[in-house]
């Protein structure tokens, strides 16, 4: 008696359905079938990843529908923790280099082309006759008595300074028609804060969480100089983009910064809705321990210059950057067009000469990925303004330095 054959119903089942048409009535009804339930939302306090990424999404949700200028800044300065403290008047060594690095900014030697031209001699000379006569009446005609230790910059340049900015910005109005609907603010605050790389919280309740850096500069310069319109841009904002910013992967306490906790500002000098809202000119004064004999005694001229270059670039920054964000620009939604400031550092003698282009604020891990853009910053060496005072005279007065501040003061925007 033969054995029964058993039939594989595998291959059976396969043709069976091909032939009934089945399996084609099977996959249409499950790709046209609807979901029965809501997609599965991870829990908004809890400690996952999916958590983090929802409550992150729900926050730059806020911050992009927010109805006005101070509720957005509200929003992104909520939240206090510890921060690096950045001081623009810095003794730390070789601190422009960690500056670029926080800032994303190249650093190039000279000016824009636009400040090379010659000036009107009927102008230089008006600007000459108001910058001799304020030295000689703060050094030779007021007596003034000794300064305090660390005090002359208040009790000499300081006044100077002020009868120069006034004088210059009054007596250059006729040429420049923005100087004659500019705000001029005297020891105005600036603040700024902002985000730059990551870092793993040590200690506490948090420790072992991964936290983005932040930063805060605190300003006080001397004067600045607002007005209506933006200042005319000196690239666009993609140039430079092969230049490179230096890249420092020790810790901003090695420099050494500290850390603070208290609340994060963001303010340009003025109110949001000051007509005036566009930075034109900062003025600012070395400080009282900043002393060149000092620097030559110690066999350290270079970092002269380097404290000056760390000066502007952490000023300009911090100014544009607010410029910026009280336009309603932030790390999420960044810049559409540059934002232009200049700045003159000065210690009564010598003065140099900055220009900073803000062309960007996408400074966090998340948004400097696949960001081509960088911020830049023109400056140049200290420039000997006169040799000395004689006899009530000055002998070997430079006036490149006084076309230099000339040309600063007539810089206007494109639409005037």
């Amino acid at each position: 008696m033969a054995a029964p054959m058993r039939l594989p119903l595998l291959p059976l089942s396969k043709n069976w359905l091909k032939l009934s048409g089945l399996q084609r009535a099977i996959h249409s009804e499950a790709v046209t079938q609807e979901a029965a339930y809501p997609p599965v939302i991870p829990s908004y306090t809890a400690k996952s990843k999916s958590a983090k990424k929802l409550r992150e999404t729900v926050y730059h949700d806020r911050v992009r529908n927010a109805t006005s200028v101070s509720e957005k800044l509200e929003l992104l300065t909520k939240v206090q923790r510890k921060k690096y403290v950045v001081y623009p008047q810095t003794s730390a060594l070789n601190a422009d280099r960690w500056y670029q690095h926080f800032t994303k900014t190249v650093f190039l030697k000279g000016l824009p082309e636009k400040f090379s031209s010659p000036c009107d001699q009927s102008v230089l000379s008006k600007i000459k006759s108001i910058v001799v006569n304020g030295i000689l009446q703060e050094r030779f005609y007021v007596k003034k008595k000794s300064p305090f230790l660390q005090r002359e910059q208040e009790h000499f340049v300081r006044p100077f300074m002020t009868n120069l900015v006034l004088g210059a910005t009054s007596a250059l109005g006729a040429e420049n028609p923005q100087l004659s609907l500019s705000r001029v603010d005297f020891d105005p605050q600036v603040n700024f804060y902002w985000m730059r790389g990551e870092t793993t919280v040590p200690r506490g309740h948090r420790r072992g969480r991964i936290d983005p850096i932040r930063f805060q500069i605190d300003d006080q310069p001397h004067s600045q100089i607002r007005i209506p319109q933006q200042l005319e841009e000196f690239c666009p904002l993609e140039s430079h983009a092969s230049d490179n910013v230096p890249v420092i992967t020790l810790g901003p306490d090695r420099l050494p910064l500290f850390t603070r906790q208290y609340d994060n500002r963001i303010f340009t000098g003025s109110k949001v809705m000051d007509p005036c809202c566009y930075g034109h000119t900062q003025f600012h004064i070395t400080g009282g321990r900043f002393k060149r004999s000092e620097f030559k005694q110690a066999n350290a001229e270079d970092q002269i210059e380097v404290h000056l270059r760390a000066n502007a670039i952490s000023s300009l920054f911090a100014w544009t950057g607010a410029q910026a964000m009280f336009q309603g620009f932030w790390s999420k939604e960044d810049v559409t067009r540059p934002f232009v400031s200049q700045a003159v550092i000065t210690d009564g003698q010598h003065f140099s000469f900055f220009c900073y282009q803000l062309n960007t604020l996408a400074l966090t891990v998340e948004t400097d990925k696949n960001n081509p853009r960088k911020n830049i910053c023109w400056g140049t060496e200290s420039m000997c303004l006169y040799e000395e005072l004689r006899d009530g005279e000055l002998v070997g007065v430079n006036e490149n330095v006084l076309t230099l501040l000339i040309n600063f003061l007539l810089n206007r925007s494109n639409t005037q």
